[in-house]
């Protein structure tokens, strides 16, 4: 067993919390800029919300996209790591795509339901000792509920050596 293993009823109060402040100082500064914060988490899903204001919008005043993409990435690596704690795993992004549908004029929360996919790669990674890749997808809805941008983010899920 790996003596820094957390589990992962602890993982979720450190994101849900105001302990993830110092989770993103430490790991994601510029999260803590723009201000991402994950609203909820659990073995299935989890929903990043990020907020409009002056920090993330460009000069055409919607959201920056690599805001979005930040907030994007985040709903899913937050489910990754949840996943992948106590197990010695290196996880990369190799690959985004994305759809934007429209502006993105308000605060935009992103949801990530992959959580079960996720947790089949990881256990393909350790059983079969060879490299996995997990497409995971997060979708940005506005404050309306509309969706405004679709993000597929490949995972590279390996077992360190």
């Amino acid at each position: 067993m790996n003596k820094h293993k957390i589990g992962k009823n602890k993982l979720i109060r450190i994101f849900t919390s105001w302990r993830f402040i110092f989770f993103l100082l430490w790991k994601l500064p510029m999260g803590f800029l723009a201000r991402l914060r994950v609203d909820k988490l659990d073995l299935k899903k989890s929903h990043v919300t990020v907020p409009y204001n002056y920090w993330n919008k460009n000069p055409f005043n919607s959201m920056y996209f690599a805001v979005q993409a930040m907030a994007a990435e985040l709903s899913t690596g937050v489910l990754v790591l949840l996943h992948s704690d106590g197990k010695n795993i290196s996880m990369l992004v190799t690959e985004l795509k994305v759809i934007y549908y429209k502006k993105a004029t308000s605060n935009v929360k992103f949801v990530c339901l992959d959580g079960e996919k996720v947790l089949s790669s990881l256990n393909d990674a350790i059983t079969l000792n060879y490299p996995q890749e997990c497409t995971m997808t997060s979708k940005g809805f506005d404050k309306n509920g509309v969706c405004i941008s679709e993000f597929l983010i490949k995972w590279s899920l390996k077992k360190r050596i």
